[in-house]
This record gives C-alpha cells, structure tokens and sequence, in this order.
C-alpha cells in the first residue's frame, strides 16, 4: 500500500511523504483567501471552495474563518451549512451529509497519534531521509438533517445518524444513533427526538 492508501484505510502512515505535505500547505493558503473574503464576496468565494473543497453540494455555506489540513478529503452535501471558525483535521475521509446544521467553533479531527510517547514523537526516518512522526486516522461521517451545535468536537473514527442534534460543547468519540439528543464529554445519548418536540406543540415559542 501507499501511504496515502494507507492514511485512507486507518493503517500507520508517514504523513511527510507522497506530496502530503504541499497538499496541506495548499489546503491552509486556500484557507487563508477564503477567510480573508467577505460575505458579500459569493462569486469569489464559491470559485476559492470549489478548489479546495471540490466534494461540496449545492448551496453549501461556510461563514468563515475555515481551516482545512486537505479540504479535499471533505465531502458536505447540499444546503449545509457550517458556522465560524469550523476546523477539520481532514487526513481520513469526512462526509457531512445534506441540510446538517454546525455551529460556530466546530473541530472534525480525523487524525490520531499514538497513545505512548515513545511512538508518537517525531524521528528521522532513514528510507525518507526526513524527519517524520507516524499517525493513522479515523473516518468521521454525519448524516443528513444533524446539527451539530457551538464547540463540538467529534474525534474519529465516529457516525452520527441521520436528524440526530449534538449539544453544545460534546465531545463525540463513538457513533451516535439516528434521530436522538446527545450531550456531553463524553457524549452520550439523552433521548430520542419525537413527535413533542415539533414547534407545532409548542405554541408558547411563538408570538402571537
């Protein structure tokens, strides 16, 4: 294998060879324009995602500021939308799924160093002639109809079922069924979301 196919499939990789290294110093210049655009800059902005982000939907919104270490190993589906300062440590896949809601301060974290120092500290690798460290990944994947409030963090390898909401401030370390509320650190399920939390039922939310 690879060690870009190795990366992709969860198996210790070097992440300083294969021309890893350039793609992220792309994704984070990319990042950087994209940031420095404003919201009335749609045009400029779509041509900047389209580029770094090329597995985006229709009617995708990034407020912005984003920071990406790939960008291409994203896919978001249409009309999603991800509030400021949505960070997302791409090295393993991420799919977001249609209509997902995140709010501001958002981390999607793919990649996953070694427990003990001894393995995770960086070396000179002799084969490369580079200094190097080994990590491996975990693929995150959120379904349709989520959202994801303020300051998530979700580690991979993690799936959240389709219409399910994160509380704020969760961290998600494993997956998350479809349609229920799950709050904290760790995250856990709280209950599921049914037929009394439609604002139908709560006519007291409106102004009458």
């Amino acid at each position: 294998m690879t060690e870009r196919e190795k990366m992709y499939a969860g198996k210790i990789y070097d992440p300083f060879t294969e021309g890893m290294p350039e793609d992220r110093a792309r994704a984070h210049r990319l990042c950087k324009l994209y940031n420095d655009t404003f919201d009335e800059d749609a045009e400029e902005r779509a041509k900047i995602l389209a580029e770094l982000m090329p597995h985006n939907g229709h009617d995708v919104y990034l407020q912005g500021p984003i920071h990406f270490d790939f960008g291409y190993n994203i896919a978001m589906g249409d009309g999603s939308y991800a509030n400021f300062n949505f960070t997302v440590i791409d090295e393993g896949r991420v799919t977001i799924g249609k209509n997902v809601f995140i709010g501001p301060n958002v981390t999607l974290a793919t990649a996953i160093h070694p427990l003990c120092w001894e393995d995770r500290n960086a070396f000179f690798n002799e084969k490369t002639g580079a200094v190097t460290n080994l990590e491996y990944t975990g693929s995150i994947t959120i379904g349709d109809n989520c959202w994801i409030a303020a300051n998530v963090t979700i580690c991979g390898p993690v799936t959240i079922g389709e219409g399910s909401v994160i509380g704020a401030g969760a961290v998600v370390t494993r997956d998350i069924p479809p349609h229920v509320i799950a709050v904290g650190n760790p995250c856990r399920v709280l209950r599921e979301i049914t037929e009394a939390d439609r604002l139908a039922n709560h006519p007291e939310r409106f102004d009458e």
